[in-house]
């Protein structure tokens, strides 16, 4: 499945359509399929959305981002992050830079400088206040991964929030002024109180909770004892790669890094 973005409507239109719809932050499904989605006509849903924007094609149909205050007949509202689970590479891409479109239509109907209603610009994806100009594009907020590894352990964390259980990379906001790999040394710092060294780019992934771009780093330790910050972090510790605690999905990465990364201290092909 192949995804070609676009701001406009291409044509013809497709009598089929995905149709990315939420209720707040939540994505509707139907009722006769549990956690799927299919191509329906755009029809069956556009008379009453309250917020419709055009992504672009996915397999040659279109997709569109549609907004919804309740879950019409047939539908019901399920936490986005469980419906990614269950789909495929390109659909849960196409999902999340719905949910990142609705998100910033949402909170940019007023402008932030002087409080004029924002309009919506017919040729990019983009609000221009007519009162004093400003224009505001969807947000991405750069975070970055840092899986630490020393020998054959890895240093993995939990927080508060996370899933019973469950231990991941570390990872971090970058602040104003900061590049991204000043942004691994002060966060791997902070949170474990470790050093590190040797910074190798894993990769990069959009993460719409609400509007992240995660972009992944493995680190090797070089010195430090593992001190978790307070309030932020519950447990870490150094971990076997062959006596892991339970890791993200590899629907995330934080789950492939973690894979990919014991795999290849083991001297074995990459997960991919």
């Amino acid at each position: 499945m192949s995804f070609v973005p676009a701001v406009l409507p291409m044509h013809p239109p497709t009598p089929t359509a995905w149709c990315f719809a939420f209720v707040g932050k939540q994505l509707l499904v139907p009722d006769a399929l549990e956690l799927a989605l299919l191509p329906h006509p755009v029809t069956l849903f556009e008379a009453r959305a309250h917020s419709r924007h055009y992504l672009g094609r996915l397999s040659d149909l279109d997709c569109w981002a549609l907004g919804f205050d309740e879950a019409p007949a047939g539908w019901r509202a399920v936490p986005l992050r469980a419906a990614m689970t269950q789909f495929g590479s390109p659909l849960m891409m196409v999902a999340g830079r719905a949910a990142q479109v609705l998100e910033w239509d949402r909170a940019h109907r007023f402008c932030g400088a002087c409080g004029t209603p924002m309009v919506l610009l017919p040729h990019e994806r983009a609000r221009r206040c007519p009162g004093c100009g400003l224009v505001a594009y969807p947000r991405v907020s750069p975070a970055m991964m840092a899986l630490v590894w020393r020998g054959r352990e890895l240093l993995l964390a939990r927080s508060p929030g996370y899933a019973p259980g469950v231990f991941s990379a570390l990872a971090g906001f970058v602040e104003a002024g900061e590049s991204l790999e000043e942004c691994v040394h002060r966060e791997v710092a902070e949170e474990v109180g470790v050093k590190v060294a040797n910074l190798r780019y894993y990769g990069s992934q959009s993460w719409p909770f609400p509007h992240s771009l995660m972009v992944a780093y493995t680190a090797e330790w070089v010195g430090g004892e593992i001190v978790p910050q307070a309030d932020e972090i519950e447990a870490a510790a150094w971990f076997a790669i062959d006596d892991l605690p339970a890791i993200p999905p590899p629907f995330s990465i934080a789950g492939h890094l973690i894979r990919d990364a014991v795999a290849n201290l083991r001297g074995e092909p990459a997960a991919g």
